[in-house]
Protein backbone atom coordinates (compact mmCIF):
# COMPACT_ATOMS: atom_id res chain seq x y z
CA UNK A 1 0.00 0.00 0.00
CA UNK A 2 1.40 3.37 -1.08
CA UNK A 3 0.35 6.50 0.82
CA UNK A 4 0.50 9.98 -0.66
CA UNK A 5 -0.45 13.13 1.24
CA UNK A 6 -1.55 16.17 -0.74
CA UNK A 7 -0.61 19.14 1.42
CA UNK A 8 0.12 22.84 1.38
CA UNK A 9 -0.24 25.51 4.05
CA UNK A 10 -2.19 27.70 1.65
CA UNK A 11 -5.73 27.13 0.51
CA UNK A 12 -7.01 27.31 -3.05
CA UNK A 13 -3.97 25.76 -4.72
CA UNK A 14 -5.65 22.62 -6.06
CA UNK A 15 -5.19 20.05 -3.28
CA UNK A 16 -8.65 18.50 -3.56
CA UNK A 17 -8.61 18.61 -7.36
CA UNK A 18 -5.24 16.87 -7.35
CA UNK A 19 -6.48 14.23 -4.91
CA UNK A 20 -9.64 13.41 -6.87
CA UNK A 21 -7.90 13.52 -10.23
CA UNK A 22 -5.19 11.07 -9.21
CA UNK A 23 -7.72 8.82 -7.48
CA UNK A 24 -9.86 8.59 -10.60
CA UNK A 25 -6.89 7.76 -12.80
CA UNK A 26 -5.57 5.15 -10.38
CA UNK A 27 -8.97 3.45 -10.19
CA UNK A 28 -9.21 3.38 -13.96
CA UNK A 29 -5.87 1.57 -14.02
CA UNK A 30 -7.17 -1.12 -11.69
CA UNK A 31 -5.88 0.15 -8.33
CA UNK A 32 -7.95 -0.01 -5.14
CA UNK A 33 -7.96 3.52 -3.77
CA UNK A 34 -8.80 4.87 -0.32
CA UNK A 35 -9.24 8.61 0.10
CA UNK A 36 -8.87 10.23 3.51
CA UNK A 37 -10.34 13.68 4.12
CA UNK A 38 -8.51 15.30 7.03
CA UNK A 39 -9.88 18.82 6.54
CA UNK A 40 -12.72 19.95 8.86
CA UNK A 41 -14.17 21.84 5.89
CA UNK A 42 -14.67 18.43 4.23
CA UNK A 43 -14.05 19.66 0.68
CA UNK A 44 -13.06 16.19 -0.56
CA UNK A 45 -16.06 14.57 1.12
CA UNK A 46 -18.40 17.15 -0.39
CA UNK A 47 -16.76 16.85 -3.81
CA UNK A 48 -17.77 13.19 -3.88
CA UNK A 49 -21.38 14.13 -3.08
CA UNK A 50 -21.32 13.00 0.54
CA UNK A 51 -22.91 15.25 3.16
CA UNK A 52 -20.27 15.39 5.88
CA UNK A 53 -22.84 16.51 8.46
CA UNK A 54 -25.04 13.47 7.98
CA UNK A 55 -22.45 10.67 7.91
CA UNK A 56 -22.85 8.05 10.65
CA UNK A 57 -19.10 7.98 11.31
CA UNK A 58 -16.06 9.98 10.22
CA UNK A 59 -12.32 10.31 10.66
CA UNK A 60 -12.99 12.05 13.97
CA UNK A 61 -14.21 8.74 15.45
CA UNK A 62 -10.76 7.19 15.06
CA UNK A 63 -9.44 9.60 17.66
CA UNK A 64 -12.01 8.43 20.21
CA UNK A 65 -11.05 4.74 20.39
CA UNK A 66 -8.52 3.33 22.85
CA UNK A 67 -7.16 0.65 20.55
CA UNK A 68 -7.14 1.00 16.79
CA UNK A 69 -8.02 -2.23 15.01
CA UNK A 70 -9.47 -3.07 11.61
CA UNK A 71 -12.78 -3.65 13.40
CA UNK A 72 -12.76 -0.02 14.51
CA UNK A 73 -11.53 1.38 11.18
CA UNK A 74 -13.72 -0.39 8.62
CA UNK A 75 -17.08 1.08 9.81
CA UNK A 76 -15.91 4.62 9.07
CA UNK A 77 -14.99 3.80 5.45
CA UNK A 78 -17.65 4.72 2.90
CA UNK A 79 -18.00 3.54 -0.66
CA UNK A 80 -18.21 6.33 -3.21
CA UNK A 81 -20.24 6.23 -6.40
CA UNK A 82 -17.09 5.22 -8.28
CA UNK A 83 -15.69 1.72 -8.62
CA UNK A 84 -12.61 0.99 -6.47
CA UNK A 85 -12.68 4.38 -4.72
CA UNK A 86 -13.59 4.49 -1.02
CA UNK A 87 -13.32 7.36 1.43
CA UNK A 88 -12.89 8.05 5.11
CA UNK A 89 -15.02 11.21 5.31
CA UNK A 90 -14.32 14.32 7.30
CA UNK A 91 -16.59 16.08 9.79
CA UNK A 92 -16.40 19.59 11.21
CA UNK A 93 -15.63 18.05 14.63
CA UNK A 94 -12.05 17.54 13.38
CA UNK A 95 -11.56 21.24 14.06
CA UNK A 96 -11.71 20.52 17.81
CA UNK A 97 -8.91 17.93 17.86
CA UNK A 98 -6.05 20.35 18.45
CA UNK A 99 -7.81 21.97 21.39
CA UNK A 100 -9.18 18.81 22.98
CA UNK A 101 -6.53 16.20 22.23
CA UNK A 102 -3.52 18.01 20.81
CA UNK A 103 -1.40 17.34 23.90
CA UNK A 104 -2.42 13.71 24.36
CA UNK A 105 0.38 11.22 23.72
CA UNK A 106 0.35 9.34 20.44
CA UNK A 107 -2.12 11.65 18.71
CA UNK A 108 0.24 12.17 15.79
CA UNK A 109 0.25 8.48 14.83
CA UNK A 110 -3.46 7.60 14.94
CA UNK A 111 -3.91 7.66 11.17
CA UNK A 112 -0.70 5.68 10.58
CA UNK A 113 -1.93 2.93 12.90
CA UNK A 114 -5.37 2.92 11.27
CA UNK A 115 -4.04 2.63 7.73
CA UNK A 116 -1.68 -0.14 8.79
CA UNK A 117 -4.72 -2.26 9.60
CA UNK A 118 -5.87 -1.80 5.97
CA UNK A 119 -2.51 -2.47 4.34
CA UNK A 120 -3.79 -5.49 2.37
CA UNK A 121 -7.07 -3.92 1.31
CA UNK A 122 -5.92 -0.96 -0.79
CA UNK A 123 -3.17 -0.27 -3.29
CA UNK A 124 -3.10 3.50 -2.75
CA UNK A 125 -4.18 5.89 -0.02
CA UNK A 126 -4.50 9.57 -0.90
CA UNK A 127 -4.82 12.01 2.00
CA UNK A 128 -6.27 15.47 1.41
CA UNK A 129 -4.78 17.74 4.08
CA UNK A 130 -6.06 20.94 5.71
CA UNK A 131 -4.11 24.15 4.98
CA UNK A 132 -2.97 24.57 8.59
CA UNK A 133 -0.38 22.78 10.69
CA UNK A 134 -2.10 20.81 13.42
CA UNK A 135 -2.93 17.31 14.57
CA UNK A 136 -4.43 16.30 11.23
CA UNK A 137 -1.54 17.45 9.06
CA UNK A 138 0.94 15.85 11.47
CA UNK A 139 -0.98 12.58 11.19
CA UNK A 140 -0.99 12.75 7.40
CA UNK A 141 2.69 13.53 7.05
CA UNK A 142 3.70 10.89 9.59
CA UNK A 143 2.22 8.03 7.57
CA UNK A 144 3.07 9.14 4.04
CA UNK A 145 5.50 7.63 1.58
CA UNK A 146 5.44 10.82 -0.46
CA UNK A 147 4.20 14.38 0.04
CA UNK A 148 2.63 16.07 -2.98
CA UNK A 149 2.57 19.85 -2.67
CA UNK A 150 0.31 21.55 -5.23
CA UNK A 151 1.48 25.14 -5.77
CA UNK A 152 -0.54 27.64 -7.77
CA UNK A 153 1.77 29.39 -10.21
CA UNK A 154 1.44 32.85 -8.74
CA UNK A 155 3.54 34.85 -6.28
CA UNK A 156 1.49 34.48 -3.08
CA UNK A 157 1.44 30.71 -3.43
CA UNK A 158 5.23 30.71 -3.17
CA UNK A 159 4.88 32.00 0.39
CA UNK A 160 2.64 29.07 1.29
CA UNK A 161 5.21 26.70 -0.18
CA UNK A 162 7.94 28.26 1.96
CA UNK A 163 5.85 27.65 5.09
CA UNK A 164 5.19 24.08 4.03
CA UNK A 165 8.87 23.38 3.45
CA UNK A 166 9.72 24.83 6.89
CA UNK A 167 7.08 22.56 8.44
CA UNK A 168 8.67 19.52 6.79
CA UNK A 169 12.09 20.58 8.07
CA UNK A 170 10.74 20.80 11.61
CA UNK A 171 9.02 17.42 11.42
CA UNK A 172 12.07 15.87 9.80
CA UNK A 173 13.89 16.09 13.13
CA UNK A 174 11.74 13.30 14.54
CA UNK A 175 12.15 11.02 11.51
CA UNK A 176 15.00 8.75 10.52
CA UNK A 177 14.22 8.88 6.79
CA UNK A 178 13.84 12.15 4.84
CA UNK A 179 10.47 13.18 3.46
CA UNK A 180 10.03 12.46 -0.24
CA UNK A 181 8.51 15.58 -1.74
CA UNK A 182 7.03 16.34 -5.14
CA UNK A 183 6.02 19.94 -5.81
CA UNK A 184 3.20 20.09 -8.36
CA UNK A 185 2.75 23.42 -10.18
CA UNK A 186 -0.99 24.02 -10.70
CA UNK A 187 -3.35 26.53 -12.34
CA UNK A 188 -0.68 27.33 -14.89
CA UNK A 189 -1.57 29.89 -17.54
CA UNK A 190 1.12 30.23 -20.18
CA UNK A 191 -0.51 33.47 -21.37
CA UNK A 192 0.53 35.33 -18.22
CA UNK A 193 3.96 36.49 -17.16
CA UNK A 194 3.08 35.75 -13.53
CA UNK A 195 2.56 32.03 -14.23
CA UNK A 196 5.69 31.72 -16.35
CA UNK A 197 7.84 33.61 -13.86
CA UNK A 198 6.55 31.59 -10.88
CA UNK A 199 7.16 28.30 -12.69
CA UNK A 200 10.72 29.36 -13.48
CA UNK A 201 11.30 30.36 -9.85
CA UNK A 202 9.93 27.02 -8.60
CA UNK A 203 12.31 25.11 -10.84
CA UNK A 204 15.24 27.31 -9.84
CA UNK A 205 14.68 27.17 -6.08
CA UNK A 206 13.41 23.59 -5.76
CA UNK A 207 14.82 21.94 -8.87
CA UNK A 208 15.20 18.44 -7.46
CA UNK A 209 11.68 18.40 -5.99
CA UNK A 210 9.57 20.00 -8.73
CA UNK A 211 7.64 18.00 -11.30
CA UNK A 212 8.94 19.13 -14.68
CA UNK A 213 5.52 19.97 -16.13
CA UNK A 214 2.47 21.83 -14.75
CA UNK A 215 -1.28 21.40 -14.44
CA UNK A 216 -2.95 24.07 -16.58
CA UNK A 217 -6.01 26.12 -15.80
CA UNK A 218 -8.92 24.06 -17.11
CA UNK A 219 -12.62 24.90 -16.70
CA UNK A 220 -13.38 21.17 -16.93
CA UNK A 221 -12.13 20.83 -13.34
CA UNK A 222 -14.89 23.15 -12.15
CA UNK A 223 -17.47 21.37 -14.28
CA UNK A 224 -16.37 17.98 -12.92
CA UNK A 225 -16.70 19.18 -9.32
CA UNK A 226 -20.24 20.41 -10.02
CA UNK A 227 -21.08 16.90 -11.23
CA UNK A 228 -19.24 15.35 -8.24
CA UNK A 229 -17.08 13.30 -10.60
CA UNK A 230 -13.32 12.70 -10.90
CA UNK A 231 -12.18 14.81 -13.87
CA UNK A 232 -10.88 11.78 -15.76
CA UNK A 233 -14.37 10.28 -15.70
CA UNK A 234 -16.06 13.54 -16.66
CA UNK A 235 -13.74 14.87 -19.37
CA UNK A 236 -11.22 12.22 -20.41
CA UNK A 237 -9.75 14.29 -23.22
CA UNK A 238 -9.27 17.56 -21.36
CA UNK A 239 -5.84 19.11 -21.09
CA UNK A 240 -6.06 19.10 -17.31
CA UNK A 241 -6.69 15.37 -17.19
CA UNK A 242 -3.81 14.81 -19.61
CA UNK A 243 -1.54 16.73 -17.23
CA UNK A 244 -2.59 14.58 -14.28
CA UNK A 245 -2.00 11.43 -16.35
CA UNK A 246 1.53 12.66 -16.99
CA UNK A 247 1.98 13.43 -13.28
CA UNK A 248 0.70 10.00 -12.26
CA UNK A 249 3.12 8.27 -14.64
CA UNK A 250 5.94 10.30 -13.11
CA UNK A 251 4.93 9.48 -9.53
CA UNK A 252 4.62 5.78 -10.24
CA UNK A 253 8.11 5.76 -11.77
CA UNK A 254 9.42 7.44 -8.62
CA UNK A 255 7.73 4.80 -6.45
CA UNK A 256 9.18 1.99 -8.56
CA UNK A 257 12.66 3.50 -8.28
CA UNK A 258 12.26 3.63 -4.49
CA UNK A 259 11.57 -0.08 -4.19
Amino acid sequence: MIIWSIANQKGGVGKTTTTVSLAGLLAERGARVLLVDTDPHASLTTYLNIDSESVSASLFDLFQVKEITATEVRPIIMQTAFHAIDIIPAHMSLATLDRVMGNRGGMGLVLKRALHTLRNEYDYVLIDCPPILGVMMVNALACSHRILIPVQTEFLAMKGLERMMRTLQIMQKSRSAPFKVCIVPTMYDKRTNASMQTLRELKTRYSDKVWASAVPIDTKFRDASLKHMPPSMYAKGSRGVYAYKTLLNYLRRLDQDDR
